[in-house]
């Protein structure tokens, strides 16, 4: 059986800023149907190496390959129209227009006459979120919607538009847990759609139940990459600090 392909390889990659070196030589393979955990402690670099892949901020130096080809992307926008979608810790949709709005911004459905078609858009708003677990008036604004629901939302909205990457930068922080586990099925279901997620969490416990590769990065630059499986809460934490297991 052939391995999976591969979709977004980064080589080299780095990063400074005024009197910081953010990134520094960075590599990160991900294939089609993986979950990949990215971690590392605040400022490792974390955040930076999403914003490189997401067209936010531009390498100084190395390169990045999507889908076969080498890429660089000018906006978020961009990024996300070839098949890389990102859900932030915040929610990064728009409160005062409805959840069914938010949902199909940019690529709202119309009629004939071209004309914005809010039956079709709310319908289909509706069913998709019922999938995750959703259940609202996708006519009422979405800021009317708690935090959870909302990143929900988000989620569905990245995955929608054909992604083919999806980026989670802690996604469960705003979640209760039945929202979780509602999250953890959606994963999976892009995982077994051949969808690659990467996903970034301080939170072992999450990693360990969906995770399958580990890329962690400490003081701007990669340390660890490989299968999950093969360290143990205690070895991911000595890596992550670049501490003695006794110590940690």
């Amino acid at each position: 059986m052939a391995p999976p392909a591969e979709v977004l390889a980064v080589r080299g990659l780095s990063k400074t800023f005024p009197g910081v070196r953010a990134l520094d030589d960075v590599d990160l393979t991900v294939h089609a149907g993986e979950v990949h955990a990215l971690i590392g402690e605040n400022g490792a670099g974390k955040s930076t190496l999403i914003k490189l892949l997401t067209g936010v901020y531009r390498p100084d130096a190395g390169r990045i390959t999507f889908q076969d080809r080498e890429v660089s992307f000018e906006t978020p926008l961009e990024a996300q129209k070839a098949g890389i979608s990102t859900i932030y810790q915040e929610v990064n949709l728009i409160p005062l227009l409805s959840v069914a709005r938010n949902l199909f911004l940019g690529r709202e459905p119309r009629t004939r006459l071209g004309l914005l078609d809010f039956a079709r858009m709310n319908r289909e708003a509706d069913e998709i979120l019922r999938t995750y677990g959703v259940r609202v008036d996708v006519r009422q604004s979405l800021r009317t919607l708690g935090v959870g629901a909302q990143q929900m939302v988000a989620l569905a909205r990245a995955v929608a538009t054909d992604a083919r990457v999806v980026i989670m930068d802690e996604p469960t922080s705003s979640l209760e847990p039945r929202e979780v586990e509602t999250l953890f099925s959606v994963i999976r279901r892009l995982r077994d759609q051949g969808i690659a997620v990467i996903y970034v969490s301080h939170r072992l416990d999450e990693l360990y139940a969906v995770c399958s590769k580990v890329t962690v990065l400490r003081d701007g630059r990669r340390v660890h990459h490989g299968d999950l499986a093969d360290l143990d809460r205690i070895d991911l934490v000595s890596t992550m600090l670049g501490r003695e297991l006794g110590e940690v």
